[in-house]
């Protein structure tokens, strides 16, 4: 039985200003100018294809009387009532030129009137669109404080969408579009039914906060969440993730809350996804599997989320689905594979686009390699030779992809394989200094010479760089794997949410262990693809600290574990650890 928590126990801190140096704060103007065609922002910016109204800080009244402020952007020339592309964001107009070479996407390529993470205006309302940019409750001058996802967040979307269906120029349908927290917000907003809400487009969005980003397998990643909590502009107070998860570390009807009901959400859907991102991987996929939509599709693209989303096949893939369902097009959309996957190789250039009817593949075949001595997985069980390895669990990680102190365990593929979907790590473990232990695995690819291999998110061209070793180590450019977590405290396995190839933990009964007691741990690995030629390796890394790359340099070895001491793994014998992989 969950606990019942008030709203008064909730958490806020004090926002930053929209005054402050740095927040992209355009000053408060209700009202409605016309930008003219070739109209450019900045210099440097794309222009206008066609001549704009914008409608600024337009009011919305929610349900409890609070008023939040829209931007609209629409064609000047319009001759038809128009469907809107909505943007539910609690950001502004953020510049890329704070991500290393722009995340491969030139000023000439945008507008600059898009909200971060969010459709461009100059792009979408040539196609015969109007775009609705939301600034969310508490966020620069929208009244309130600022809701951290969740129910709240879902009802003020519906009425958002409800209050943009009455307005003059609209046709009365509307849809949800963007990616990341914009991605995120639309699991919890069309969960709520909206009557006006057409379909929705959520470009890779975690759908359960607790479990899939901020505590993972029962470990708080607390240095991002919270430096994200203090980039968020208002006039009051923001909801704070990270002093809730200190007061409430375990599974709770707060974090309930954070977990989007996918199942009330059975309008058409538009979902991507990547192996990329630090975030949203695991919720993306599971967004795809839960909802009750029967049409829905899911894309997995071979680059990064930001690249992707400005990218012309993305534009172009979007305006199909959307073209279909808001304006009734008989243009071929649904005749589109319902899964369209990427395989990446490391060392070439990406499969993309692979077709299958379903996720995970029916015809997925999931194999077990063995851990064994010598640093091998094995298809076959050493049923009579057990071994024991050690690593110092708590030494320091910095997340620069050059961390010492883990395990390898590799497999050797003697013909083409190609690994698609979800992996699991069942490992047999103690903690030799311990009553806790926060493990950490990763799978790695190696080529034929033994080295381990890297994907670049984005091409070397589109980063204006000639050599990879020019690439920083950050997650957003770099791609080592797939990642798992699980702190041994927390590995009790929610059994209605768990399957055979993919555990879910409860969260609400924390149980120690006793040093030196070896105890079973099963450890999700979130989805990937990869491919494997003849020759090349697999192989499962197991250590003491986070293995994936720090999303910015400044959060290298922020992300702090539990350890203390040695940790050991046991196999062979009596202790059956082993990798559960899938092949298609």
């Amino acid at each position: 039985m969950l606990l019942e928590l008030a709203p008064a126990e909730t958490i806020f801190q004090s926002s930053k200003r929209p005054e402050a140096p740095g927040t992209g704060y355009g000053g408060f103007h209700p009202t409605s100018i016309v930008l003219p065609e070739g109209h450019c922002r900045t210099p440097e910016c794309r222009p206008l294809p066609i001549a704009l109204i914008w409608d600024r800080d337009v009011p919305l009244r929610m349900r409890d009387g609070v008023q939040i402020r829209v931007d609209i952007f629409r064609p000047e020339e319009a001759v038809a009532q128009l469907p809107t592309l909505m943007a539910w964001s609690p950001y502004g107009v953020i510049s890329l030129d704070m991500i290393p070479h722009r995340a491969g996407i030139p000023k000439c390529k945008l507008s600059g009137y898009e909200k971060w993470e969010a459709p461009d205006p100059a792009e979408w309302c040539a196609k015969g669109y109007a775009v609705v940019n939301v600034d969310a409750r508490g966020v620069f001058d929208s009244e309130g404080d600022i809701r951290w996802l969740g129910t709240g967040e879902g009802q003020d979307g519906h009425d958002a969408i409800e209050e943009v269906a009455k307005l003059p120029w609209s046709n009365g349908r509307v849809a949800l579009a963007g990616n990341s927290w914009l991605a995120m917000a639309q699991w919890f907003i069309a969960a709520e039914n909206p009557p006006h809400l057409t379909c929705i487009a959520p470009l890779e969005g975690a759908s359960d906060f607790y479990r899939e980003t901020l505590c993972r397998g029962g470990v708080p990643f607390k240095p991002f969440w919270d430096m994200l909590r203090t980039c968020l502009v208002g006039r009051n107070r923001v909801e704070d993730p990270v002093a809730m998860i200190e007061k409430y570390p375990n599974w709770h009807a707060y974090w309930e809350d954070k977990r989007a009901r996918l199942d009330k959400i059975s309008i058409p859907a538009y979902i991507l996804a990547s192996y990329s991102t630090m975030i949203h991987t695991e919720g993306s996929f599971r967004g795809f599997e839960d909802i009750a939509s029967k049409d829905k599709w899911l894309t997995v693209h071979a680059t990064q989320e930001w690249f992707d989303l400005y990218s012309r096949e993305r534009i172009d893939d979007l305006a199909s689905f959307f073209d279909c369902y808001m304006k009734d097009c008989n243009n071929g959309w649904k005749n589109t594979p319902r899964v369209r996957a990427s395989i990446l190789p490391f060392n070439n250039v990406a499969m993309v686009n692979v077709p299958f009817s379903a996720w995970p593949p029916v015809k997925t075949e999931y194999h077990k390699l063995y851990l064994q001595s010598f640093n091998t997985l094995s298809t076959e069980y050493a049923n009579s030779k057990s071994g024991v390895a050690h690593y110092p669990a708590d030494q320091p990680g910095t997340q620069g992809g050059d961390d010492s102190g883990q395990l390898s365990f590799s497999y050797k593929f003697a013909s083409r394989k190609m690994l698609l979907g979800y992996s699991k790590a069942v490992l047999f473990m103690s903690a030799e200094q311990a009553d806790d232990m926060d493990v950490f695995v990763q799978l790695r690819k190696a080529d034929r010479q033994g080295e381990i291999l890297e994907h670049l998110n984005i091409p070397l061209k589109d980063m204006e760089l000639s050599r990879v070793n020019e690439v920083q180590q950050i997650n957003p450019l770099k791609y080592l794997g797939p990642p798992g977590i699980l702190r041994a405290s927390h590995a009790e396995l929610d059994p209605t949410l768990s399957t055979d190839f993919h555990p879910v933990y409860t969260h609400q009964n924390p149980q120690k262990i006793t040093p030196g007691q070896i105890v079973k741990l099963e450890i999700s690995i979130w989805p990937t693809g990869i491919l494997f030629e003849p020759g090349e390796s697999l192989v499962l890394r197991i250590g003491g600290n986070p293995q994936v790359l720090a999303e910015f340099s400044a959060l290298r070895g922020k992300w702090l574990s539990n350890n203390n001491g040695t940790n050991s793994v046991h196999f062979g014998g009596k202790y059956l650890s082993y990798i559960s992989v899938p092949f298609v």
